[in-house]
């Protein structure tokens, strides 16, 4: 080129940064509880020990991050186990600031309890891109206002707790991120003046409806609606609810996925449901594993993969199962809703021998390709079982296999789908093509120093917020956030970055390649901007402009720095870019030729910015004629001349694209009389080459030509 600007570039799966959330991330370091019984009853064991119930994870746990805008969203418990206060965390990916909020209320324990840590206890976060408002949800594990505290205070006006903030609060300066941004509870049943916990969400409390939930989720449509959803009831007779938020105020009264009681409406057993529902591909979808009420069976806790879908934006009607097939709502019996049983996958028939708890999750690419996976654990013979079941383009059968290295989660783009989880304490990822079960290691965390215990994942636009926990001792652990870029979009670079020509250029090209990290997916188009502005599109590869075909399209280019960016879209309409520079040098001015100079009074001293009488160019004689080289041809639109002891000097200036001929007298100044300073000339014409002809002097006897300056300025 004057600068060549080529592409070349391989997608890489990279830790973009590492983020020390917290060194007071709350953790149970005790002994587990050996019943419900023994937690209700046991005192406090003291400082150093922090025994629990269910599990040791807490912070992080559950939905506890979330990414909006430039926004990481984190909610954790502040350890020990004497403090246990609710903090959310907000990390500014443009400034690299983390604030967090301090809220006065804490951890719950089991049962009230707190003494006993309670995994349930978590705390799912929210983010409505309709006011930017962010919202808290905790896991009150099923609480109602009957549930025995065991002498320590009362549920009556705890047994639900929401937050929310003011509208904006997601976006606001780092400064003004404190809880103030957090409205208080000034209800009847508000537990004092610093009470950021709402018994309803609604605005109405509600007993019967917001007492005995647990498992809290967010979750966003394509319109910008934000969901929730949670279990009522308990672990063999729940159900799931959820409700939308109108993006104003309030949320709207809770919808039933499914029955409680599904045995006196028919069905066999009474069931619960543990899952998710999720927003993905363009509709409300559901999967989950249930637990029936039935203790003489080989499970000990949930079985089966169920999925249902809805095509209604909101949820409310049209849902159907894995087949297209109708179903009635509320769900009674979830028979038809049956995917596979993983239980079937292992060898014992025992009672209660098959263990179905973890490791369960589901997806569906864009092409419509749905992807389960689930664990299960043969107990009399020891054996794991890690399944995958997968239903090519939402159509037909699922196909299950167990072939594949299991994970805690699983994500997907365009036509990937991606498993992700901790091996060796590091996070790994596995890529497969949806609809396939052909999965490969395309990530695996490196040796920083740290391993961890527990992650919690977050996608979104094509990066992987990754919430861990530090391997550790104590009640008091390290959290940090890591930033996987999945590198989805099309990789454009530049091989020649800030390239730099002189105006006057004749020749600039730019050469692009781009590609798709997609396995089938193609590169529909290229296009290049200038300063912002399409210069033109490329649809076939090489992707290029300023080449022989068009070689003018780049010139031109005024003096100065400018930016140029390619965009490539794929054919699933993901875009990638990049952007380099481009700098134009403005040549400078030189004296091409000069009839005559005194030394030290050079004719160079006229470019030197010294307008004083004692740098100047002098010569004796009229007339007298200096020219000025401009490097290129320019528009040319005056002049300005400072002369010495402000003689009124007499003069015309004439302009050419040649040095040697076509002169054009544009400005005649051989009538001038005024001495005022500087002499000037406005005048719009173009060429390279500018002659300034000093032809005599007004109130002047002498014969000698001295000027101080000169400028010539051109557009």
């Amino acid at each position: 080129m004057a600068g060549l600007l080529s592409f070349s570039a391989q997608a890489t799966i990279s830790l973009e940064q590492e983020v020390k959330v917290t060194d007071k991330a709350l953790y149970f370091n005790g002994v587990k509880k050996s019943s419900v019984t023994t937690a209700r009853n046991d005192p406090d064991i003291g400082p150093g020990q922090y025994d629990y119930m269910y599990g040791p994870s807490i912070s992080p746990h559950g939905d506890a991050i979330k990414v909006y805008k430039d926004y990481v969203f984190m909610t954790w418990y502040k350890g020990g186990k004497y403090n246990r206060r609710v903090m959310l965390t907000r990390y500014n990916m443009k400034t690299g600031t983390s604030k967090s909020i301090e809220f006065p209320h804490q951890h719950t324990g089991f049962e009230g309890r707190w003494w006993v840590g309670e995994t349930h206890n978590t705390i799912a976060v929210g983010i409505s891109p309709k006011n930017e408002t962010i919202h808290l949800l905790y896991d009150m594990h099923a609480y109602h206002q009957g549930t025995d505290a065991g002498g320590n205070g009362s549920f009556a006006k705890d047994y639900f707790r929401y937050s929310y903030s003011v509208a904006g609060a997601a976006t606001v300066a780092d400064s003004q991120f404190t809880l103030s941004k957090f409205v208080k509870d000034t209800s009847s049943k508000s537990e004092g003046p610093d009470d950021y916990k709402h018994l309803s969400m609604t605005g109405t409390e509600n007993h019967s409806k917001f007492s005995r939930l647990t498992y809290p989720s967010f979750f966003l449509n394509d319109q910008g609606d934000l969901f929730m959803h949670m279990r009522y009831g308990t672990s063999h007779d729940g159900k799931i609810v959820y409700n939308k938020y109108d993006g104003v105020s309030k949320w709207n009264s809770f919808s039933d996925f499914n029955s409680t009681g599904a045995q006196s409406k028919g069905a066999d057993y009474n069931w619960s449901i543990y899952g998710s529902m999720k927003y993905v591909d363009g509709k409300i979808r559901i999967g989950f594993q249930r637990r029936l009420s039935n203790g003489n069976d080989k499970f000990k806790y949930q079985n089966g993969i169920y999925y249902a879908y809805s095509n209604d934006p909101s949820g409310q009607s049209q849902w159907k199962n894995y087949k297209g097939q109708s179903i009635s709502m509320p769900v009674v019996d979830a028979a038809n809703l049956l995917v596979t049983e993983p239980g079937d996958l292992v060898q014992t028939t025992a009672k209660n021998q098959v263990n179905i708890v973890s490791g369960f999750d589901w997806t569906v690419t864009d092409a419509g390709d749905v992807h389960i996976i689930s664990k299960v654990k043969d107990q009399q013979y020891n054996k794991t079982v890690y399944t995958h079941s997968y239903q090519k383009g939402g159509t037909g059968d699922f196909i299950t296999k167990t072939d594949f290295p299991g994970a805690e989660s699983i994500y997907t783009s365009g036509d990937k789908v991606y498993l992700i989880g901790l091996q060796n304490g590091r996070p790994f990822i596995d890529q497969a093509t949806g609809g396939t079960n052909n999965f490969s290691r395309v990530y695996s965390g490196t040796d920083t120093g740290k391993t961890f215990t527990k992650g919690v994942v977050h996608i979104y636009e094509g990066k992987l917020y990754y919430y861990l926990l530090e391997a550790g001792s104590g009640d008091k652990r390290n959290a940090y956030l890591q930033i996987i870029d999945l590198a989805l979009d099309p990789q454009v670079s530049f091989d020649q970055n800030n390239v730099v020509v002189n105006e006057g250029y004749n020749q600039l090209s730019v050469e692009a390649l781009a590609t798709s990290p997609v396995q089938g997916t193609s590169i529909d188009n290229v296009k290049l901007y200038v300063d912002g502005s399409l210069l033109r599109q490329e649809n076939v590869a090489p992707y290029e402009w300023g080449h022989a075909g068009k070689p003018d399209e780049l010139l031109g280019l005024s003096v100065g720095e400018h930016t140029v960016r390619a965009v490539a879209t794929d054919s699933n309409g993901n875009e990638g870019e990049a952007s380099t520079t481009i700098t134009v040098n403005a040549l400078p001015i030189t004296i091409e030729t000069v009839d005559a100079e005194q030394s030290p009074n050079v004719a160079a001293n006229l470019l030197d910015g010294d307008k004083n009488d004692s740098s100047r160019w002098s010569a004796q004689g009229f007339p007298k004629t200096v020219m000025f080289d401009l490097g290129v041809s320019k528009t040319v639109t005056g002049t300005k001349m400072w002369t010495y002891l402000d003689r009124a000097y007499q003069y015309r200036i004439e302009v050419s694209k040649y040095k040697g001929s076509g002169f054009t007298t544009i400005a005649n100044k051989q009538g001038n009389t005024s001495t005022g300073q500087p002499l000037t000339t406005s005048f719009n014409a173009t060429g390279r080459y500018v002659k300034l002809v000093v032809t005599g002097a007004h109130n002047y006897s002498g014969d000698w030509v001295s000027i101080n300056e000169v400028e010539i300025t051109t557009d």
